[in-house]
């Protein structure tokens, strides 16, 4: 299971990412662009993800993950279970998540640097 401390402490490692709080939802963007979201009883975790591989994830899975809400459907985005993720799983996801949302060459340089 991981919390909301963990998945702060990875996003606020990678660059150009910053925390907002929107209506109860702690949340980390890149610019303006949200990559995750944390539900307000911090139970699931949004991110960013392929719209066109999001339905075969969740088939894969369905314990763990889950489609977007219905107004979320238009962007490329899926949501977890916290509680049904480890630590490595939550590297994975959040790296790749931020990796979709900064330039290639801020992605490759914080790969050959981490």
């Amino acid at each position: 299971m991981v919390t909301t401390e963990d998945v702060r402490r990875l996003a606020l490692s990678l660059p150009r990412t910053h925390e907002a709080l929107v209506r109860d939802s702690v949340k980390f963007r890149v610019g303006r662009i949200v990559y995750l979201a944390i539900s307000p009883d911090e139970t699931l975790l949004g991110f960013a993800f392929p719209r066109d591989e999001r339905a075969a994830l969740v088939a894969s899975e369905p314990e763990k993950f889950l489609m977007p809400i219905r107004s979320d459907e238009r962007y490329n985005w899926v949501r977890v279970r916290m509680g049904a993720i480890d630590a490595a799983e939550l590297r994975e996801i959040v790296f790749d998540a931020w990796r979709m949302v900064v330039p290639k060459k801020v992605a490759a340089a914080h790969l050959f640097s981490g």
